[in-house]
């Protein structure tokens, strides 16, 4: 089902970096709602879905001029320091209506003529390598958090049958690396998986972030606990995956074909 889309005029698109994202400067989203609509996405708990009269998923917010306006805010910014930007916080910078409105690449052409000191671009599309040109020219001070929860495609049916499938985002992974793109895994939250994908994520990537509900949704578990995805891994028979202490076997794993220090835990993993 295509999302509902409405055109919006924002006054500014740079938010300050606070609580998990504390260790950026900005946020910065090219769309508001995401089309993903993953069921243990934070944001739909938040007033910027809770506000809406439509279902999470179902809708998406384009925010036109868009460039126009960091040229002028980066600008502004980088005068008064260094510029550290997460993108994105909220929603999908490469969800698929990116085909159509090239949103996040009209941002990237400008951040790639008046580069920040860092942009971390987090998302779970291949659409990305479609910018690998202007992450060549960002060089080291871009890196691509391509989110990849688990290797089992029933399992990723289960909890975000909207996203794109597991094999085509470790493509993607490799792809950029080859072309130079800095990169991780994230592996956010954590999805029942094999014992085989500590070792297909090392194949793509030379760096890995693992986080999960209890750790990475501000609340200790607790925003997440209100989704009901307990009732998700208990219908698929793997409610022993919904715990504080599921994550330590796949970190451990981790640990032991990545080499020292590219694996890392949450907030930590995703700092510049």
């Amino acid at each position: 089902m295509k999302p509902s889309l409405l055109d919006k005029y924002p006054k500014s698109l740079l938010n300050k970096g606070t609580g998990f994202l504390e260790g950026y400067s900005h946020s910065l989203n090219p769309y508001t709602g995401c089309s993903f609509g993953c069921s243990y996405c934070y944001v739909r708990g938040m007033p910027v879905s809770l506000f809406r009269s439509e279902e999470w998923g179902t809708w998406v917010d384009l925010k036109r001029g868009a460039a126009e306006l960091l040229r002028k805010e980066l600008a502004r910014a980088k005068a008064k320091g260094p510029v550290t930007i997460f993108m994105s916080s909220s929603t999908d910078p490469y969800q698929p209506i990116e085909y159509k409105e090239g949103i996040t690449r009209s941002l990237l052409e400008v951040m790639a003529d008046d580069p920040p000191d860092f942009l971390l671009l987090q998302t779970r599309s291949p659409l990305v390598t479609r910018d690998i040109d202007l992450l060549r020219r960002l060089g080291p001070r871009a890196r691509v958090s391509m989110t990849v929860e688990t290797d089992r495609e029933d399992v990723r049916k289960a909890f975000s049958p909207a996203a794109p499938p597991i094999p085509a985002r470790l493509r993607a992974l490799r792809e950029l690396a080859d072309a130079g793109v800095g990169t991780q895994a994230a592996v956010a939250p954590l999805l029942p998986c094999t014992g085989n994908f500590p070792a297909a994520l090392r194949s793509v990537t030379d760096r890995v972030c693992i986080d999960d509900y209890f750790m990475g949704d501000g609340s200790g578990g607790k925003r997440t606990a209100r989704l009901g995805l307990d009732a998700v891994y208990e219908r698929l028979g793997l409610s022993d995956w919904y715990a504080r202490d599921a994550y330590h076997a796949v970190y451990k794993a981790c640990l032991s074909c990545f080499p020292d220090g590219a694996v890392r835990l949450s907030q930590k993993g995703f700092l510049p």
